[in-house]
């Protein structure tokens, strides 16, 4: 079998274990994740543990409560400091890859040619709604991408589920989101996670055809983050093959995850049959985990609709992102997620 790359940025991790929600209860996490780390973290303020619920009459649907109150929004806030940030940084996907899911480490082969991720520099919506995102799994800092959405709320993102949840593991704290992220500069600040929510079979075994996280987030200065820098469409059930262009802020080598990067091509099933994803020749790496693939994307107005993120690689072949299928599944997510 081969063995696939999470690409969420950080130093590698065992998973502890949480308690098995049952459908429509609300349980409290009762482990945490033991830390293999190559550099010290500063400790982070103790807080009560949060609560994980099933959202009631969506069984695919697990929910967690975030930072709801000025007290814990100002926590995750003071949190962040520029140096944090700039330590946030990814190391080796392999060491990622075994112990974010315990697969086997396989060693990468040299392929002739790959599809290089270029800098964005048209503008448009898309350098808005993008942005990165800084979280804590474990007492170590990470970072993601995501999205801003369209949504009746006006406050949800969408990125991967495993820059929100470590599948069976532990949910992230400190989450926040940076729109518009560009060289350390926050042009629209930063909004801190109300309500996280994850696909049911992501949470409950670690299924990448269900890598999909959406985060509802508090209000910025008394406004809405799609008030502040507007959201992009989203889709379910499209058809597949479609011509497609994945964003997000690759931050290990050849990049520095300081820009926003793109990768453009037809999408293709999962060679392998492993999942339901469809894969992008692309070789951004750790950081981009969570970033929108966009259809029928305008480059002169910068907007699309997202039908995907990025995901995880096979770690045989570096030059293809897979992403998630957006369908039935995702859509109760969403649903769940626009309307908190």
């Amino acid at each position: 079998m081969t063995s696939s790359l999470p690409l969420l940025a950080g130093a590698a991790l065992v998973a502890g274990l949480l308690g098995a929600p049952q459908t429509g209860a609300t349980t409290t996490e009762h482990g945490r994740w033991a830390v293999s780390a190559s550099r010290p973290q500063p400790a982070a303020k103790a807080r009560p543990a949060a609560k994980t619920a099933v959202v009631a009459g969506r069984d695919d649907v697990v929910e967690r409560v975030a930072a709801r109150g000025t007290p814990d929004q100002r926590h995750v806030l003071d949190y962040w400091t520029p140096r944090r940030m700039a330590a946030a940084v990814p190391i080796d996907l392999l060491g990622t890859a075994a112990g974010m899911f315990g697969k086997p480490r396989v060693p990468l082969r040299r392929r002739a040619a790959r599809t290089a991720g270029t800098r964005w520099n048209a503008g448009g919506s898309v350098t808005r709604t993008t942005g990165r995102v800084f979280l804590t799994l474990g007492g170590l800092d990470f970072v993601c991408s995501a999205s801003s959405v369209r949504s009746t709320n006006k406050d949800l993102v969408v990125t991967a589920g495993h820059c929100v949840k470590d599948g069976t593991g532990a949910w992230a704290d400190n989450w926040t989101f940076v729109p518009g992220y560009d060289r350390g500069r926050r042009p629209y600040g930063q909004f801190t996670a109300r309500r996280m929510f994850v696909a049911g079979p992501w949470s409950r075994s670690a299924d990448d055809s269900y890598d999909i996280g959406m985060v509802a987030l508090n209000h910025r200065g008394g406004r809405h983050l799609g008030e502040v820098v507007g959201g992009q469409g989203i889709a379910f059930g499209t058809a597949r093959g479609r011509q497609t262009h994945g964003f997000g802020f690759p931050a290990e080598p050849p990049y520095d995850g300081e820009h926003l990067v793109y990768c453009a091509g037809p999408v293709r099933d999962d060679p392998h049959g492993q999942t339901d994803d469809q894969g992008m020749r692309c070789d951004m790496t750790a950081g981009s985990s969570g970033g929108p693939w966009l259809s029928g994307f305008d480059a002169a107005t910068g907007r699309g609709t997202i039908t995907s993120v990025s995901s995880f690689k096979y770690s045989d072949d570096r030059g293809t992102m897979y992403g998630p299928y957006f369908g039935d599944v995702a859509r109760e997510l969403y649903t769940a997620a626009e309307r908190s």
